[in-house]
């Protein structure tokens, strides 16, 4: 309906930041929990609705129009190259892709050109194919869905393109982040036609969310 909001969430360490501040915009959250087997949140009252997913079918949620806005991180945004609208940085889910070399390979030198047609292995073949065009190096992607830092221990790939938060999962693997591609937070995103249809109802939900972001930047 017209009047109805719907909002994506993901499921993961991106929710528990995103209920604080949906709640602080004035936003009914009462049973949100990611606990909850319940996928498909409503509160008729407040004429909301609230739809978990998975963080990458985000997008696609908001692009065809399930859902009106989401949260989403920019990783995510970037890979998939949806037609959304980009509308806030919500400041958290902080993270950055990296290229990351096993330590024997980082010690004799860091510069990529060396691994010019050599195998990489990620999640984000997109990324990582823009990445190394920008360089003018060549270099074959293997898409992986998960425990990418086993690829180079089992020579299926001479290097990687990760997420890293704090850097702790490619120390235990024996590798080293020898350069950052970008830094992502999480983003609220909208459907480009929810937000001209239902633009009364979510531009101010934009602007409180925009205004405690900015806030909380100043507090910090």
């Amino acid at each position: 309906m017209k009047d109805m909001l719907t909002i994506a969430l993901p499921k993961g360490k991106l929710f528990e930041d995103a209920i604080p501040l949906l709640q602080e915009a004035g936003l009914c959250t009462k049973n949100l929990s990611e606990d909850s087997r319940k996928l498909v949140i409503r509160h008729e009252k407040e004429r909301l609705n609230y739809i978990i997913c998975r963080p990458t079918d985000i997008p696609t949620f908001v692009e065809y129009g399930a859902a009106d806005i989401g949260i989403v991180g920019k990783d995510t945004i970037v890979e998939q190259d949806k037609d959304i609208m980009e509308l806030v940085d919500l400041k958290f889910g902080h993270c950055r892709f990296v290229v990351a070399l096993p330590e024997t390979a980082a010690k004799k030198g860091r510069d990529l050109t060396q691994f010019n047609h050599r195998r990489v292995a990620t999640k984000f073949p997109k990324v990582a194919e823009s990445f190394f065009a920008e360089k003018g190096i060549q270099v074959e992607i293997i898409k992986l869905h998960g425990n990418i830092e086993l690829a180079p221990a089992v020579g299926l790939a001479d290097m990687i393109i990760d997420i890293v938060s704090t850097g702790r999962t490619l120390k235990e693997n024996n590798l080293v982040a020898v350069e950052d591609i970008f830094h992502a937070t999480a983003r609220l995103i909208a459907n480009r036609v929810s937000y001209r249809l239902k633009h009364q109802r979510i531009q101010p939900v934009v602007e409180r969310i925009r205004s405690l972001v900015k806030d909380r930047e100043v507090t910090y």
